[in-house]
């Protein structure tokens, strides 16, 4: 368990890491990019573990993977390279660095441990969980199979390494229409994610059954919570990840992946827009589409928050918080993740 007053107290020993106006000052080409959602006063305080991290990514060899529902601050400061889980699981595949720092959950770092054996994977806090990957086993995968008998089993990559190992291949919300789509029989077992299962399964050609797992930000909201603020704010553009209820994706202008939902506000920059998915994806594109107000309310994701600067810091510092996988199982998971890329890569050429 990570000890944050004697973590504080060693990195004080260590790093000036006081506020700083000189620093901030320093780092003003960063600070540009996300000062739409961050005071001045609060980069102050970032600035110093921007500088100490960059710093350090190149004395140890690193790169920071960063997901687009991490916060501001290290989506803009420190990151090398930002996405969602297919993109960062491919940009895994491709680093050339010695050591993987992912700020993102623990089954991103597993994954990224999956795709590069031989290099040093760490994670800041080994307790960013996540709901979905806590809410299957390799058993419920067996289970699934026993009912099912010869249907794939497409699982989410929002699962633990053995998950993957026990299943067919991997998906996104980003891909998981096509993968599904691409799967022999007319039966496909989706786990561990309900409702992404039953939006594909509205869209799919295929009888899709699913194991009956949620994500704890997503489930939250409801179509009622959306047609309430139509009424007070009727021409704002909803935007919903196909990890809400059908109900809710029902309600919203367009559902998408992560990248997905990115790539539409880009492309169609709507005065108004409520993204229905975590609180910190449209602060990390808030000053890049200044004339899109981005409307609340957001629901945040507590095991995506337990990674901070500070956290980042130490483990950089200390190397600490090193993701192992039994290579055994690793092999078997590895298999599914890099059959979803391959099939990802060829569906888009």
């Amino acid at each position: 368990m990570l000890d944050i007053e004697s973590v504080r107290e060693t990195l004080s020993k260590h790093f000036d890491l006081a506020p700083s106006l000189e620093k901030a000052e320093a780092t003003k080409d960063i600070y540009e990019t996300t000062d739409r959602v961050v005071s001045s006063a609060d980069w102050a305080i970032f600035a110093p573990y921007v500088i100490e991290i960059n710093r350090l990514k190149k004395e140890r060899n690193a790169v920071i993977l960063a997901h687009n529902y991490m916060t501001p601050e290290i989506y803009h400061g420190v990151a090398d390279f930002v996405g969602d889980s297919l993109q960062l699981a491919i940009k895994a595949t491709e680093v050339e660095n010695d050591v993987i720092v992912q700020c993102g959950v623990h089954f991103m770092a597993e994954t990224s441990k999956i795709l590069n054996p031989s290099k040093k994977v760490l994670i800041p806090d080994l307790k960013a969980g996540c709901s979905l990957a806590e809410s299957i086993t390799a058993e419920g995968v067996a289970e699934m199979r026993a009912k099912y008998p010869g249907a794939p089993v497409v699982s989410y990559v929002n699962t633990t390494a053995e998950v993957k190992a026990a299943s067919d291949i991997c998906c996104t919300s980003a891909n998981a229409l096509q993968i599904v789509e691409a799967m022999e029989g007319d039966t496909v077992i989706m786990t561990p994610d309900q409702f992404l299962a039953q939006n594909v399964a509205a869209l799919s050609t295929k009888n899709i059954v699913w194991w009956a797992g949620s994500c704890i930000v997503h489930e939250l909201y409801t179509a009622e919570d959306i047609r309430a603020y139509r009424e007070f704010e009727p021409d704002t553009m909803v935007i919903a990840h196909p990890e809400c209820t059908p109900s809710v994706v029902a309600e919203a202008d367009f559902t998408g992946s992560t990248s997905g939902i990115v790539d539409w506000i880009h492309k169609n920059k709507p005065a108004k827009a409520m993204l229905v998915t975590e609180c910190s994806m449209a602060a990390n594109i808030a000053d890049e589409l200044p004339e899109v107000e981005f409307a609340k309310p957001c629901n945040m994701c507590p095991f995506m928050k337990k990674i901070t600067l500070e956290k980042i810091l130490w483990s950089l510092y200390n190397m600490e918080h090193e993701v192992v996988v039994d290579p055994e199982v690793a092999a078997k998971a590895r298999l599914a993740v890099e059959r979803m890329i391959d099939l990802s890569k060829s569906l888009v050429k």
